[in-house]
């Protein structure tokens, strides 16, 4: 499966995040363009370890389970649940929260990652944050049809 750690991966992924712009709609879901390139941001910004968050309640209980049926090999399904602290709101400009999704994304260049602690998942390896980054960002393009 792919990951977000791997310099041909990131590169693809790139390229379809400067396929959004302001007219870009979503296939399914709540979020505007701008919100959830900035939701995406929140989520890069926890694997790189910037933000650190703990694991709720309900990820204790169920985590490990939804976490097993998320690093299958397959595309994450429309209208999944999202993480209360990563709901967005509001609007912005598109081209500079590209711009700094983007920034984000490069940083995993020069830092590697030992794992971190997803909010309802729980502590993830290095692995599966990668891999899971990956089918997260494939799964907001392909809701904006990237």
């Amino acid at each position: 499966m792919k990951s977000v750690f791997d310099k041909t991966t990131r590169e693809e992924l790139i390229s379809r995040i400067n396929q959004l712009n302001e007219e870009s709609k979503a296939q399914w879901g709540k979020m505007n363009v701008y919100q959830m390139v900035k939701h995406c941001s929140l989520w890069e910004e926890m694997l790189l370890g910037i933000k650190q968050y703990r694991q709720s309640l309900l990820g204790r209980l169920f985590g490990k389970v939804a976490l097993r049926n998320l690093l299958k090999d397959e595309p994450m399904k429309p209208n999944l649940p999202t993480v209360p602290s990563f709901k967005m709101s509001g609007n912005g400009d598109v081209a500079d929260a590209k711009a700094e999704w983007i920034r984000l994304i490069n940083q995993h260049q020069q830092q590697e990652c030992k794992g971190m602690v997803h909010p309802f998942f729980g502590q993830l390896t290095a692995d599966q944050a990668g891999r899971i980054a990956y089918k997260h960002i494939d799964h907001h393009l392909r809701q904006f049809s990237c």
